[in-house]
């Protein structure tokens, strides 16, 4: 390929990075503005689990600046299967026509996984994370929770779970295409599970060692069922590569 070649496909890709960048972009906005009209609603699920915490805000521009941070983070829950479709479509020129079946196959399980998490992180992180930071040091200083804060700390919770919650999906897919391997996994089970405390300690606002682990655990299971699920990807391999071709048994 010469040089001039290869400068009119690097144009192409990058010509092709805009145009999914572009939709990508108009797709949040317009999740967004759906959210904002809704916005009533999404803040009330959103400030559920702070039970009978009374939230303030102490400047004029601090309520609108958090509703529109919640808008956005809600138009990028919203649109994040179409998100995952752009994605596809701009690696697709360089997937098999067997992969890309199962990238579409997976597309499902990408939304399910996602929702799983953002569900597990509503009913069973936030809470006691709230319990623990609102009553910690409360017998020494009364508690006045800003709302921007507070939305801030609960966003990003629930972003960062439902994308943690995407890791047997992702591990499928290298499984299928031969980038990782279930041995390959198992032997980095010790890695996994110090990685794992690490994104713990990372995503939860606290250092309490008990909401720690109500990440860290989660994140070890979700691994282990990453290497089940490569082995199964693998034996399916395995007895596609064993079977012999059509019309050869009728061969004598």
């Amino acid at each position: 390929m010469s040089e001039v070649e290869q400068k009119l496909t690097l144009l192409g890709h990058f010509q092709e990075l805009r145009k999914r960048l572009i939709r990508s972009v108009i797709a949040v906005a317009a999740g967004a503005i759906i959210s904002f009209i809704f916005y009533e609603w999404i803040f009330y699920i959103l400030i559920s689990p702070a039970g009978g915490i009374n939230l303030i805000f102490t400047e004029l521009t601090e309520m609108i600046g958090t509703i529109m941070r919640v808008c956005l983070a809600s138009g990028l829950i919203i649109s994040m299967p179409y998100l995952t479709v752009q994605a596809i479509l701009f690696i697709k020129p360089a997937l098999t026509r067997k992969e890309e079946r199962y990238v579409y196959f997976l597309l499902p399980w990408i939304a399910l996984m996602f929702l799983g998490g953002i569900v597990f992180g509503y009913f069973v992180l936030i809470p006691p994370a709230i319990g623990f930071l609102y009553t910690f040091g409360s017998d020494i200083a009364s508690p006045m929770i800003k709302i921007g804060n507070y939305i801030a700390i609960i966003t990003r919770l629930l972003i960062a779970i439902g994308l943690v919650f995407e890791l047997p999906v992702v591990t499928t897919f290298l499984a299928r295409i031969g980038i990782v391997s279930p041995q390959w996994l198992a032997r980095k089970r010790k890695v996994s599970i110090i990685v794992a405390f690490i994104l713990a300690a990372i995503i939860t606002p606290t250092f309490d060692p008990i909401n720690q682990c109500l990440v860290a655990v989660p994140l070890v299971i979700l691994y282990e069922m990453s290497i089940w699920l490569a082995k199964a990807v693998y034996r399916k391999r395995a007895a596609a590569a064993e079977k012999p071709p059509e019309g050869l048994d009728t061969i004598k």
